[in-house]
């Protein structure tokens, strides 16, 4: 029994030129003759069977009916054919006897093979020669016919070996076309469409227009009608992700002027005049260097006195509408930022709660290019993300109004929300509560050098407190037992010396603790740091160090007690100021009362 026929299949010589034509058709230089042009593909039209395409004076296109090729070589068939008629060189002037010669054809296909070159559109199905002759048809023409068509000159059209051009007999048209008229009206399309690529309202010069967003319509609209920042628009690129927005925390939006590129927040809610007035002021931003100009300056103050100052310029240029909740005040005009810099850095206070474009307490003047999905630094801590999140969460409820919370909550939220504060920090400010400054006096008990300018003058020196040691000093209990590691015992001690040495601190009184408590009495910084010899080993029972240290004669009754241990301890008893100096992660088996500060 026979297999029946399969649906009939699209004729692939028909798709693909069917394609070259759509994207003919949607090029804005080719679309105006692609529109006035007919194309025939019927069998026995003028193309020769060795030919792609023939063009003829009444604005007929010939096309080989069968032959097969990829779009993109009849993209460049078309675009070639219709070059012919858009640069006049089927007008009746350059017959001759009738016909168009072949020095004629050879110089047209010359001009028109040069302009598809530097256009970059489709793929010739022929080889082009290295170098095409330059000037106009007319000279070439001319040159042609005294010395004759160079050989690799011929059958560069699309006809084979044989002519391109022919004299029409079709009676389409009522009135001749202006073809160079067409081709003129191209022109200015796509030089408009250059425009808007370059602003990037469109993603190709002939992709169409879509659909386009409020900030790419603000962003092309400079590009297109506002020549000072004409250039800044079409030099940065458009980031338009709410995701992105939201993770960085970019309300409205922000610049980075080292990638060049806006950040806008799609959800702002912003009417196309205040989008204006956003990317004119974010633009302003990066083309003044105010991420450079900064200098030593607190950056969110120096990014609030800009906004002050850019605000106050676009609102006199009248560029857009100033979106509510930006900074601008009337009594600052004609004030540069360092001097708006200079007047707010005097109300820390107030100022710090003010709000850029890009939110409160945040620059929107940007240091560099944000990370994207998949990138090194595009993923948040969970420790952050869970921290923002409860602090978004809380504002949000408060605002709104939603209720009353807990206060021990509120506390633990907002205590969350601050950056933890590193362990060093935390002790040396252990120490400036326990040892202020010594006051160091003059004496004349001990002269100090005499100045070579006036020797015979004597001048006093400084001098410390007498008896500092006693009046100076802290104790150390230092669990020494066999689960202390090496590395937490250096950076324990090393930062117990260097803070002692910076608060002039002359000597500390040091006990080791394992299964007993070992005196080692008072020890220089340097010895603390550098010379202390672990002496136990055993099991860890420090509350004999501590008694040890309460009770002593030589030590001062309202001296510290600073106690090194891993965590791994028995519950111990202090009855004076004291502080715990633990491991990251390890827990003491006990409610500590003095403050405990965790080595990382």
């Amino acid at each position: 029994m026979a297999r029946k026929r399969s649906a009939a299949q699209p004729d692939p010589a028909t798709e693909a030129m069917r394609q070259a034509a759509a994207d003919i058709s949607r090029h804005p230089l080719f679309a105006p003759l692609h529109n006035r042009v007919r194309f025939d593909r019927e069998t026995g039209n003028a193309c020769p069977a060795d030919g792609w395409a023939v063009a003829d004076s009444s604005g007929v296109v010939h096309l080989h009916p069968s032959r097969r090729a990829e779009p993109e070589v009849w993209t460049w068939v078309l675009a070639h054919a219709l070059l012919h008629l858009g640069f006049g060189h089927l007008d009746d002037r350059h017959r001759r006897a009738g016909r168009f010669d072949a020095a004629w054809n050879a110089a047209a296909c010359a001009t028109v093979n040069r302009f598809l070159t530097h256009l970059k559109f489709g793929r010739p199905p022929i080889i082009l020669p290295a170098s095409l002759p330059a000037g106009d048809e007319e000279r070439l023409a001319e040159d042609f016919r005294l010395r004759g068509i160079p050989a690799e000159l011929r059958g560069v059209g699309t006809a084979g070996p044989g002519p391109d051009l022919a004299v029409g007999t079709s009676r389409r048209w009522g009135q001749p076309q202006q073809w160079e008229q067409l081709l003129a009206d191209g022109l200015s399309a796509a030089v408009q469409a250059a425009v808007a690529v370059a602003g990037g309202e469109l993603a190709t010069l002939a992709g169409g227009a879509g659909r386009r967003s409020r900030w790419q319509r603000a962003l092309s609209w400079f590009v297109a009608s506002y020549p000072l920042l004409g250039p800044l628009a079409a030099a940065f690129d458009l980031v338009e992700d709410a995701d992105l927005c939201r993770r960085m925390d970019i309300s409205v939006a922000a610049v980075s002027a080292a990638s060049m590129e806006l950040y806008v927040n799609p959800q702002a809610g912003l009417s196309d005049a205040e989008c204006r007035f956003v990317i004119a002021h974010e633009l302003l931003h990066a083309g003044l260097r105010h991420d450079t100009r900064a200098g030593a300056r607190d950056p969110y103050l120096w990014n609030i006195a800009c906004d002050y100052v850019i605000n106050g310029w676009l609102i006199q240029m009248g560029v857009g509408e100033m979106a509510d909740g930006l900074l601008y005040d009337p009594e600052l005009k004609g004030r540069s930022a360092e001097e708006v810099y200079d007047r707010i850095a005097t109300d820390l206070r107030r100022f710090r709660k003010l709000a850029t474009v890009r939110g409160v307490g945040l620059c929107d003047v940007l240091p560099g290019r944000l990370p994207r999905p998949g990138e090194a630094g595009y993923a948040v801590d969970l420790d952050e993300f869970y921290r923002r999140a409860l602090a978004q969460g809380l504002e949000y409820h408060c605002a709104a109004g939603r209720g009353l919370l807990p206060e021990g909550l509120i506390e633990e939220i907002r205590a969350l929300s601050q950056p933890p504060v590193p362990w060093d920090v935390e002790l040396a400010r252990w120490f400036d509560d326990h040892f202020p400054a010594v006051e160091h006096r003059r004496s004349y008990a001990r002269p100090s050098r005499r100045q070579s300018a006036t020797p015979d003058i004597p001048r006093p020196a400084y001098i410390a407190p007498d008896d500092p040691i006693t009046r100076r000093t802290f104790g150390v209990v230092l669990d020494t037992s066999g689960s202390m590691d090496s590395a937490l015992l250096g950076k324990a001690l090393g930062a117990i010396a260097s803070y002692s040495l910076s608060r002039e601190v002359p000597a500390a009184r040091v006990v080791f603790c394992d299964a007993a408590a070992y005196d080692a009495g008072y020890l220089a910084p340097d010895d603390i740091a550098g010379r202390v010899k672990v002496r136990g080993r055993g099991g860890t029972v420090l509350q004999p160090g501590i008694d040890l240290l309460e009770r002593a004669v030589d030590f001062p009754k309202d001296g510290p007690i600073l106690v090194i241990t891993d965590g791994w301890c028995d519950r111990v008893r202090l009855r004076r100021e004291h502080a715990f100096l633990i491991p990251a992660g390890a827990r003491l088996p006990f409610v500590p009362r003095g403050p405990v500060f965790r080595i990382v």
